[in-house]
């Protein structure tokens, strides 16, 4: 495996990670208040969640090419340049936060409503009841939701050549399908399936011992 393929496994990672992480920052509050403040909730509160659902439809709904050269104004405007690694995590981290909101909001659903008749009858504050019983109750499948979001952070990232990202879509078009080098390219194709399926493995893995955890109890 040469270094340039490496670097931009590398820079794959990254363009990934960022994103991954922002997910998780922003995008369980998010989901979490999306769950509370819907219709019929316990904090229903429309005037948050309609927009908050607004932002989320509109960001997961927009072309994601698109979405990254409309946002390169604003990506100017933070970074100082719309070009880069940095850069180009920038855009993916919008749609991280609303398609793992959106996951969390999904997950937060399936969770018994007994659970949290139990903690309003506890006297549990609205932190209390996200932190010791929505999150504890859907863990399992909040991992295969990061797992899913994950995976489809990585698909977002190989098209992040267009504003100089880099990464190991951008290697696979610079050096197979423009030097018409298609053995490149399946041998790209082939680290990029394994690396899903490694992920996949991992958070599959890591929701059923939670899963099977959680039943213990």
């Amino acid at each position: 495996m040469d270094l340039e393929l490496i670097l931009s496994i590398k820079d794959t990672m990254i363009m990934v990670l960022i994103p991954t992480i922002c997910a998780l920052l922003i995008g369980i509050p998010l989901g979490s208040i999306l769950y509370l403040s819907k219709k019929g909730s316990i904090k229903e509160n429309m005037w948050i969640y309609i927009p908050v659902n607004v932002y989320i439809n509109v960001v997961r709904s927009f072309p994601f090419l698109i979405f990254v050269v409309v946002l390169i104004p604003l990506t100017r405007l933070v970074f100082g340049t719309a070009f880069g690694l940095l850069p180009a995590s920038f855009p993916i981290c919008f749609v991280a936060v609303a398609l793992y909101a959106r996951f969390v909001e999904q997950s937060f659903h399936d969770v018994d409503t007994g659970v949290i008749d139990a903690a309003l009858s506890m006297k549990a504050t609205t932190f209390q009841i996200i932190w010791h019983f929505l999150l504890v109750e859907s863990r399992s499948s909040l991992v295969l939701g990061l797992t899913s979001a994950i995976i489809s952070f990585i698909s977002y990232s190989t098209v992040m050549g267009i504003v100089g990202g880099g990464g190991i879509g951008d290697y696979a078009m610079r050096y197979g399908y423009y030097e018409y080098n298609y053995e490149l390219v399946y041998k790209v194709v082939l680290i990029m399936i394994f690396i899903v399926f490694v992920i996949q493995f991992l958070g599959t893995y890591i929701s059923n011992k939670l899963n099977k955890k959680r039943r213990d109890f």
